[in-house]
This record gives structure tokens, C-alpha cells and sequence, in this order.
């Protein structure tokens, strides 16, 4: 279960795109404690964003709820 509303994503993967379900969140880079900090990133009406920390982009899924994530694994279910 999520510890927080806005949803939190990490790519400890290091893979270059993360399809979500929100266009709304916070990236993290990786889980912590190799986290960078936490960036609010807001798609806006665009259907991708680039972290301006890590690089990863964030491509928006309409047929993915606001936790999920393609690859799965992605969402950082806690956060400290």
C-alpha cells in the first residue's frame, strides 16, 4: 500500500522509459538511499515528461491506474 497520495516513482532498473497511469507525480531516481531528490513532475496535457535528475521519461498510459507501472516494479510503495 502507498504511503502517500501523490504517486512516487524509482528506476532502480535503469531502463530510459516508464510508462504510468498519472500525470501527476514525484520521481525519486532510485529507491533510497541512492534516491536524488524528490522532483514533482507534471505532464500537463503532454503524454511525456523527462526527469530533469535522472533522465528517465515518463511516458503517460490511459489504461494504467496511478500506481501502476510498465515495467512493473516501479512505484515506490514507502517512502521515508
Amino acid at each position: 500500500m502507498a504511503g502517500h497520495a501523490t504517486p512516487h516513482f524509482q528506476n532502480d532498473a535503469g531502463v530510459p522509459v516508464i510508462e504510468i497511469g498519472a500525470r501527476e507525480f514525484m520521481c525519486v531516481g532510485a529507491s533510497p538511499p541512492y534516491d536524488h531528490p524528490h522532483i514533482f513532475c507534471d505532464m500537463g496535457e503532454d503524454d511525456e515528461i523527462i526527469c530533469s535528475y535522472c533522465s528517465t521519461l515518463y511516458r503517460f498510459n490511459p489504461k494504467l491506474d496511478a500506481h501502476t507501472t510498465v515495467p512493473a516494479g516501479c512505484e515506490l510503495a514507502e517512502h521515508a
